[in-house]
């Protein structure tokens, strides 16, 4: 298996993908992490980029991650909000666990949230398509079937409604 190489390849499963904690809010649209690889006052943001920039950019499809290298003599990360706001956090000195639970409290989802959207995901009966429980709303009583199925009567079908004699 070619993906497991490297250095920590466990950070390639999905297992670990998915057990990421953070889930930023719905106003979150891009995360900046600026840090250096020299000194020791930016081994928090180097660890927090290893082991969770993977899980955050997993579970946030539609946030921009960017990561800064060697820009700046302290580390800090930058959230854009979609109303122009910004903010601010200084991360130097700190352990990427710090980092991660000062993230989760400040522009991440709290557990109700999360929760109540996944039972809202599992259990709604209206969804339907690929990977949910019915593959066509033709399957749901009181629907008109497909038309691949069962052919549609003349009066519904476009060919016969508006051709003119």
């Amino acid at each position: 298996m070619p993906f497991m190489k490297g250095r920590a390849p466990i950070r390639r499963t999905l297992d670990y993908l998915n057990a990421g904690k953070l889930v930023f809010k719905d106003r979150v649209k891009i995360f900046s992490l600026a840090y250096n690889i020299a000194g020791t006052n930016n081994a928090g943001a180097k660890d927090f980029v290893f082991w969770y920039l993977p899980q955050i950019q997993y579970k946030n499809p539609d946030v921009q991650v960017a990561t800064l290298k060697n820009l700046t003599p302290s580390p800090f990360i930058k959230c854009y909000f979609d109303d122009g706001r910004h903010i601010l956090v200084d991360i130097d000195n700190k352990s990427k666990e710090d980092i991660l639970q000062h993230l989760i409290n400040t522009i991440g989802k709290s557990k109700e949230i999360l929760e109540a959207e996944a039972v809202e995901k599992e259990d709604n009966p209206a969804n339907f398509g690929i990977g949910c429980e019915r593959a066509c709303i033709c399957e749901m009583n009181g629907q008109v079937p497909c038309p691949g199925v069962v052919p549609l009567p003349k009066f519904m079908r476009g060919k016969f409604k508006y051709q003119t004699n």
